[in-house]
């Protein structure tokens, strides 16, 4: 898909940013734009080793879309809630440095993040060259991963580059609210009356007050944010990329991306991994439908943002509709008077 928020750097601009990150430009041995973003405007710069001559993994240069550009509301910052999630994982799991953060917007009119690059392909690039048991030996390292990264908690609840709240039912209420006000003021197509689908959050909201302490939870932990690494023969997972979405609150809700379309309870590997490493968590009905909430959100997510985006064609029609479908089905899970009704 192509990306309406793609920031065009001149040469001017590459150096100073590399300058200010402790690089000299002379240094540089390339640098490739990463298209697959649809979001921020990525680079991966490539560096030389001044005494051999020879090119060595470099660093990710992430530029944030025009801040006038039309973005949903809780995207708005969030480059700085992308440099907080990896300084505050740093040591626990397998995640960038932070070399430089630029938010001032002087160099390029955006904020600016310089990052580590980390090895391995995406897991959803490589999918296919996995074997069932090596995919069952990452999912299993993923949830331990996972696990070391709920261990880190926050003073507050929601989106860190917003205001927090004193408590999760507070923060995730806000949190929906607003992603339903941006599809209205976007005409986003939703399977539903907004009215309805807020209605129906709010009427099992107290299954929030469960969540006593806030987790930092990075909620876009699909394949595409895993890096699988070969270096060593048998793959490992060699970094979580893309923590601009994390949020202070739930650690549950980081279960929807990590099975994404997908049931969580049916990934023993993963919670193999999770619970060995100190996670916490049993499937009761509550917990189910605090998932199916959170699925709920996710969902909006994915048919709000493609409309400032400005994604069309057929696979963003035949997503849109899957998506609705999805949607509809957790809204019941909640509350199976969402049955009753008609839509997408």
């Amino acid at each position: 898909m192509n990306n309406l928020h793609r920031r065009q750097l001149d040469r001017e601009q590459l150096e100073g940013i590399l300058t200010a990150a402790g690089t000299d430009p002379g240094e540089v041995d390339s640098v490739t734009e990463l298209t697959d973003a649809t979001f921020n405007t990525v680079y991966r710069v490539r560096l030389r080793d001044s005494a051999a001559g020879r090119p060595h993994r470099g660093l990710v240069l992430k530029i944030a879309p025009d801040p006038h550009a039309p973005t949903l509301t809780y995207e708005r910052g969030i480059m700085r809630t992308e440099a907080l999630f990896y300084r505050a994982t740093a040591g626990r799991a397998p995640v960038p440095d932070v070399v430089h953060a630029d938010f001032t917007r002087d160099v390029a009119g955006s904020d600016v993040l310089v990052l580590t690059d980390l090895p391995g392909t995406n897991w959803y690039a490589a999918r296919e060259q996995l074997a069932d048991g090596e995919r069952a030996g990452l999912r299993t390292e993923l949830g331990g991963m996972v696990a070391a990264l709920h261990q880190v908690t926050g003073a507050g609840f929601g989106y860190p580059q917003m205001s927090l709240a004193p408590d999760w039912r507070t923060a995730f209420l806000s949190m929906v609210d607003t992603v339903l006000t941006d599809a209205d003021a976007f005409a986003a197509p939703l399977p539903m009356p907004a009215t309805r689908i807020r209605e129906t959050v709010w009427g099992s909201a107290d299954l929030l007050d469960a969540v006593r302490t806030a987790v930092l939870v990075h909620f876009d932990l699909w394949e595409g944010n895993i890096l699988v690494d070969r270096a060593a023969g048998q793959p490992r997972i060699g970094g979580l990329v893309d923590g601009e979405r994390a949020f202070w609150g739930d650690p549950l809700a980081d279960l929807v991306s990590l099975a994404l379309f997908d049931d969580i309870e049916r990934d023993e590997p993963f919670l193999s991994g999770y619970r060995s490493a100190g996670g916490r968590i049993d499937f009761d009905s509550a917990t189910r439908r605090r998932l199916a909430m959170y699925r709920c959100y996710l969902y909006l997510i994915m048919l709000v943002e493609p409309v400032p985006r400005g994604f069309s064609g057929p696979d963003h029609e035949r997503q849109t509709r899957y998506v609705s479908r999805r949607l509809r089905a957790e809204l019941a899970n909640i509350s199976p008077t969402v049955r009753q009704g008609g839509g997408l």
